[in-house]
């Protein structure tokens, strides 16, 4: 799979705007209209990612105002529980924040003969939050791996345990950090261990959560509090720290703008799996929703969440490979 910016990067080059420029607008113009089609009831499931559970949410809103009938049931306990509930037809909606392992999908492809369809609904960044009284103004990632891991694989000299170490003084010197992670069930967790951690391993000390807001909330609470969550969870107890992707390398803060050129190193694609055979169409119903998402109303949805909408070039593409128009 491509990594996010050269993703983005083949996109852009598809069409005859930058993508900087459809993502600098709130949602692309060029998306469609989504128009309701008769016929459409039944129970509709979707089990996965905590930090799409929002996104889920108001989109299943939406499409019960559309069809009255349809009865959405969401579950977001996080993004190791939605290959499971795909392959054992228990979800036919599995929402991650990261790829699926080979070895999930694997599974599916036992059970089926054909590997899960992967849908890209959003873009993300992956926020590092601090207390909003807290002055530290930017860190680079092998810092932020120093902060959070025990093993240091991205190449920071020494392990920091407090404020200090990282250039803060007065009162701020001696506080030790409060950290504060997603569990190891998140799809968030893995992708920062992957991508902020270089593979390595967390440090004992850190405050396990079960969601993306109560990761927020603890860093709110503390004063010396640091955590990770996506750019959707951000209230005004926190602040994001602008990163960078090297020692002494340029700072970005987590804007659209640089999610898009793949300049924020902490972007990430939200997915949404969904079992279809390779020679038959999709159920009418997942096809509704799967067309509601790419829609213009769809991607307001994303937008009113915090998260980062996707061109239509990119929406239409996917539409085609899925045969529906």
């Amino acid at each position: 799979m491509l990594k996010l910016k050269h993703a983005l990067a083949a996109v852009a080059a598809a069409g005859s705007l930058s993508l900087c420029a459809h993502v600098a607008a709130d949602v692309d113009p060029a998306l469609p209209d989504y128009n309701r089609v008769s016929g459409i009831s039944g129970n509709l499931s979707s089990i996965g990612s905590d930090t799409l559970n929002n996104l889920m949410t108001l989109w299943a809103e939406e499409f019960n105002k559309l069809y009255p009938n349809v009865n959405v049931q969401i579950q977001g306990a996080g993004s190791s529980t939605a290959p499971p509930a795909l392959t054992e037809s228990t979800a036919m909606l599995a929402p991650m924040s990261r790829g699926m392992r080979q070895s999930e999908i694997q599974q599916f492809e036992e059970r089926f003969g054909y590997p899960p369809t992967e849908l890209p609904v959003a873009v993300d960044m992956l926020a590092v939050y601090v207390n909003r009284d807290n002055p530290i103004e930017s860190l680079s990632l092998p810092e932020v791996d120093a902060i959070f891991s025990a093993t240091r694989r991205c190449g920071y000299s020494q392990d920091v345990t407090r404020w200090g170490e990282l250039g803060l003084d007065g009162d701020w010197q001696n506080r030790d950090f409060a950290l504060y992670s997603r569990n190891a069930v998140s799809g968030t967790y893995g992708f920062f261990k992957d991508n902020a951690m270089c593979g390595g391993d967390f440090k004992s000390s850190i405050n396990e959560q079960p969601g993306s807001s109560s990761v927020v909330q603890g860093v709110t609470e503390s004063i010396n509090g640091i955590g990770y969550s996506g750019i959707g969870y951000r209230t005004s107890g926190v602040r994001v720290v602008p990163l960078a992707a090297t020692e002494g390398g340029e700072v970005f803060e987590a804007t659209p703008e640089n999610a898009a050129s793949g300049d924020y190193p902490l972007a990430r694609y939200l997915f949404v799996y969904i079992n279809k055979h390779p020679n038959r169409d999709l159920d009418p119903m997942t096809r509704e929703f799967v067309k509601m998402i790419y829609s213009k109303l769809g991607q307001e949805v994303v937008d009113r969440d915090g998260f980062v909408t996707l061109p239509a070039v990119l929406t239409n593409r996917i539409l085609g490979e899925l045969g529906i128009e």
